[in-house]
């Protein structure tokens, strides 16, 4: 398992098909796992970003109705929380009354997505058997892939992070070059330096509420011809 994980590219590729690629691993090489998904929290709102199985789509989207049950509490908590008998578990109440009858769920394994010392998801897993996930090998394993799914999602919001950056900087540039167009265009018509231009395009920006670059691309234009 840890070899075919270690061949899933991050780089280039979309989030949702990374993680799309480790739950599949994941569902065939944790011991006891017939189905696999991820969650993840963003602004405290769950929702599952990949699974393999229906099952696992099913039993997590119980717990959003809900409100509560182990793969959310185990993203929220930043804690591993096991299941090895629906039939008698009692902390989530509501769920575990219908998990079993409406996904065919009787044990679970929802492990904690480790990233930068918070918690930003789980990796579930889940079987129709009673203790599927009891043996050490399905935690170690379980732990294993989440410390892969963490990667690759901070592969991907390092990405981001990267992209917006890029595209704020172009705005500054473009901001700045037209601010620049507009003082020219002042220090022509009203025989002003630059620095009283500028002055200008900043009152201007006071008087009406608007940002400085929006008065400067007005100047810039009024003086294209039509």
């Amino acid at each position: 398992m840890l070899r075919e994980l270690s061949r899933v590219a991050l780089v280039g590729r979309t989030l949702d098909d990374v993680l799309t690629d480790i739950t599949r691993i994941a569902a065939s090489g944790i011991p006891g796992a017939e189905a696999t998904s991820i969650t993840l929290l963003r602004n405290d709102k769950a929702f599952t970003a990949a699974y393999h199985g229906e099952m696992a789509l099913a039993a997590d989207e119980l717990q959003y109705e809900k409100g509560y049950g182990p793969c959310m509490d185990a993203g929220r908590g930043g804690v591993l929380l096991r299941v090895d008998d629906m039939d008698d578990e009692e902390r989530w109440p509501d769920y575990v009354a219908n998990v079993r009858a409406a996904t065919g769920v009787r044990s679970s394994l929802s492990v904690p997505l480790p990233y930068q010392g918070v918690s930003i998801g789980a990796l579930n897993n889940y079987s129709s058997e009673v203790a599927a996930f009891a043996s050490p090998e399905s935690l170690k394993a379980g732990l294993e892939v989440a410390e892969v799914v963490a990667v690759a999602v901070a592969n991907a919001d390092a990405h981001w992070q990267l992209g917006e950056q890029a595209r704020n900087m172009r705005i500054a540039i473009d901001s700045r070059a037209v601010i620049e167009q507009a003082k020219g265009v002042l220090m022509a018509q009203r025989h002003v330096d630059a620095e009283q231009a500028f002055e200008i395009l900043r009152e201007a920006s006071q008087r009406y509420n608007r940002k400085l670059r929006e008065i400067a691309q007005g100047i810039v234009e009024g003086t294209q011809p039509r």
